[in-house]
């Protein structure tokens, strides 16, 4: 482009200088002044389309440079869109939790066929005992809800429905498969400190160490304790409302949460089957009262414990008219754990008493449905408690192995109202195992025990179960 000017004004200066050689070389002919003149004209008139085609060719790159400053602006813009679409993305995966844990186990036990049975026979069972997922967000920093489904045993479960407009009224049940999908908790959270906070909607209740420890790397049997699975539902959850939160060391939690029903209370396992799980609605007639406070972290380390849970299950019958007594429910724990070095050391005393038991029987068998012959009696006060003891091998061993002893006791009719309670539910479970971690999300259990039933004309019965279970949480 300057090439092209210099040339130009070069030229426009020939012309001005011929021009003037034209006046001093007046004798010059006119034929000869005349071609010069044209030559110049055209000369001219070609450095006019020059300065055309120039200035053409400015306005086109000046265009081009513009639509490039655009399309850049533009390009700016959608990387610029894209790094915040994909920051705002990553902000909501951020928020959000996803846990699971697992466990699948093979026992070798000896049952009896019914409560006159004395001779056991020996069977042996696999069970995917279950698979959980959690699913949790972070609305804001106050605000969070957290849902944990848990798959039993590998299947769906059965439907029960009480039909009130029968004559005498009736529980209809549908069975679909031998499992169950189960909501085990649906809660949102708001908590603007560590020191208090507010949770409601379906939520666990902090009654007994298996609400805490309920994860197969938590507690060192095979299987949950069994001495809590003869008094209370195992991870036992309801709906309502309570508040938490930890000051200092100390860890609270207080709730109202809807209350049990009687109709379900069981000879061996006291009050939990009435857990309100076989309906598509929970009765809240009857709300109940539970609450715990801890010194120290059962999850993390050693502390201590105590809960308690206070509440009336009458009104929540489906054939209310059966009985009119409150059958008040009370139950308190005491739990201790020492976790230091290569020492595990867990217990927890478990203590109930529930009114009105006699009443609650009698209307038991009577009711349409429930099938009066499984009733024989109901416990006024009943009473459970484990200790575990574990000794971690991976200083001495290199080897991330713990091996272990466990002693669970329940009486679910340690007493009644009337009568003799029988013995032939209260049973000593004891063991010794080992837990072995290949990865730290993944443990192998082996455990081998003795099942000692308080009537002497009962032997002693062996066992031994083998598990495995996993955890992992993103």
């Amino acid at each position: 482009m300057s090439k092209k000017l210099t040339l130009l004004a070069v030229s426009i200066a020939s012309v001005i200088s011929l021009g003037t050689s034209a006046s001093t070389y007046a004798g010059i002919s006119a034929e000869d002044l005349a071609k010069a003149i044209a030559k110049q004209e055209a000369e001219i008139a070609q450095l006019k389309q020059q300065l055309q085609t120039i200035a053409k060719e400015q306005a086109q790159q000046a265009e081009s440079q513009k639509q490039i400053e655009v399309t850049q602006h533009q390009q700016q813009k959608a990387v610029s869109d894209v790094v915040t679409n994909v920051g705002a993305a990553e902000d909501r995966f951020s928020q959000f939790s996803f846990k699971s844990y697992g466990s699948a186990n093979f026992t070798s036990d000896e049952y009896f066929d019914n409560v006159q049975d004395t001779t056991p026979e020996r069977r042996n069972r696999f069970d995917l005992e279950r698979i959980v997922t959690e699913f949790g967000y972070q609305f804001t920093e106050q605000w969070s809800m957290e849902v944990e489904i848990e798959y039993e045993h590998g299947g769906t479960g059965a439907a029960l429905e009480y039909d009130g407009f029968d004559e005498f009224g009736e529980f209809e049940s549908e069975i679909e498969a031998g499992g169950e999908v189960v909501v085990e908790k649906a809660e949102i959270r708001y908590r603007p400190s560590e020191a208090f906070g507010v949770k409601f909607g379906n939520i666990h209740l902090p009654i007994g160490l298996t609400s805490t420890l309920h994860k197969p790397n938590q507690y060192l049997t095979v299987l949950r304790h069994k001495s809590e699975a003869a008094m209370i539902p195992a991870v036992w959850n309801e709906n309502g409302i309570g508040v938490y939160g930890e000051i200092s060391d100390f860890h609270y939690q207080a709730q109202i949460v809807s209350g049990l029903n009687s109709e379900y209370f069981r000879t061996y396992d006291w009050v939990a089957s009435g857990h309100q799980t076989r309906f598509e609605h929970v009765n809240a007639d009857d709300l109940a009262f539970a609450g715990r406070i801890d010194y120290g972290n059962f999850k993390t380390g050693s502390a201590i414990g105590v809960s308690y849970y206070y509440g009336n299950t009458s009104g929540n019958r489906n054939k209310s008219n059966k009985l009119n007594v409150d059958g008040t429910l009370s139950i308190v724990t005491a739990a201790a754990a020492f976790v230091e070095g290569p020492w595990v050391l867990r217990g927890q005393y478990m203590y109930g008493t529930l009114s009105d038991s006699d009443a609650i029987t009698l209307a038991n068998k009577t009711t349409p449905g429930l099938q009066p012959g499984n009733f024989a009696q109901l416990g006024s006060k009943s009473q459970s408690f484990f200790v575990e003891a574990g000794f971690k091998l991976d200083d001495y061993l290199a080897i991330p192995m713990t091996v272990f002893a466990n002693i669970d006791y329940s009486n679910p009719l340690m007493e009644v109202e009337s009568g003799t309670a029988t013995k032939r539910y209260e049973n000593t479970w004891s063991s010794i195992g080992v837990n072995y971690f290949p990865i730290p999300e993944i443990v192998i259990k082996a455990e081998g025990g003795l099942q000692q039933v308080a009537v002497a004309s009962i032997p002693d019965t062996n066992f031994f179960a083998l598990g495995v279970g996993y955890q992992f949480s993103l």
